[in-house]
């Protein structure tokens, strides 16, 4: 499994947002970690229609969060990027093959299938149950420097 390079790029931003007060644009967003403005922007328009994250117009304006951290889980971004769907899709391929019964679900009966559904039940939990705060509290804890450097180097590209 691989998720799209705009999971990264989102991730990153929503905590680099977290610690600051006003609107970034998407040029100086993007210039933070040297990431193509065009495709950045459109990763911020879909946290934007999730609700993660409000667009502000005007000259000064830009992206910021739209939630206290403490209510934007790491899944609430991941499928903002990727969208909601599951990952393993099950075509039930073990309707063509020997003892075929007709009128069943092998979505519901394969042991494969249900094998990858709860691997990634476990996955999306894990992501549901850690927010950007608890991600920015460890940063913060390891790299106390980074709210600091994040906003200073911000300030240097606007």
């Amino acid at each position: 499994m691989r998720m799209s390079q705009g999971v990264e790029w989102a991730l990153h931003t929503c905590l680099n947002l977290s610690w600051l007060d006003t609107p970034v644009p998407t040029g100086t967003l993007a210039a933070f970690y040297e990431l193509p403005p065009a495709y950045l922007n459109k990763q911020l328009q879909a946290l934007v229609r999730a609700g993660i994250l409000t667009s502000v117009s005007g000259p000064r304006g830009g992206f910021r969060l739209a939630r206290d951290p403490d209510t934007v889980s790491l899944l609430d971004i991941v499928a903002a990027i990727e969208g909601p769907e599951e990952l393993f899709r099950c075509d039930q391929i073990l309707s063509k093959g020997p003892g075929v019964h007709t009128g069943v679900d092998y979505r519901q009966s394969c042991a494969l299938a249900q094998a990858m559904r709860g691997a990634e039940l476990a996955w999306r939990r894990e992501l549901a149950g850690r927010t950007v705060a608890d991600i920015r509290a460890d940063v913060e804890r390891l790299h106390p420097d980074s709210p600091a450097d994040t906003r200073a180097r911000i300030a240097e590209l606007r």
